[in-house]
């Protein structure tokens, strides 16, 4: 798998060669609803239309299940622009997402009390 860093993509001197608007289309919102800790992962399905090289990163770097923060670090991508792409490839049937797992935890106030002193003993 190319790294992102690599071709096209980013100049070292010059950063980022293509701005972000311009690898969304000019899109601001995803049409699949996306969490930062989504996990992607793709299918096997190839898309029907060739992605762009930064779909075609996120595409690889789904091969186990990754959350969108991740792939929004390795592409160097704000995490909304991610997210666009990410929904394109959802679209598509290439990856799918699922939903982070958050679970009832009731909260335990004297462990935050706890923390909360240790914090101030440190300042």
């Amino acid at each position: 798998m190319p790294a992102p860093q690599d071709g096209p993509l980013l100049d070292e001197a010059a950063g980022r060669l293509i701005r972000p608007y311009t690898v969304s289309n000019g899109r601001t919102r995803p049409t699949a609803e996306l969490d930062l800790l989504s996990l992607m992962m793709a299918t096997g399905i190839e898309p029907d239309d060739p992605p762009g090289p930064e779909h075609a990163v996120a595409l690889d770097l789904c091969e186990g299940p990754t959350t969108v923060a991740e792939i929004a670090a390795h592409l160097r991508l704000p995490a909304a622009i991610t997210k666009i792409l990410l929904s394109d490839l959802v679209d598509c049937g290439a990856v799918i997402a699922h939903a982070p797992a958050f679970h009832d935890m009731p909260t335990d106030r004297s462990l935050l009390e706890a923390v909360l002193d240790g914090l101030r003993r440190q300042l």
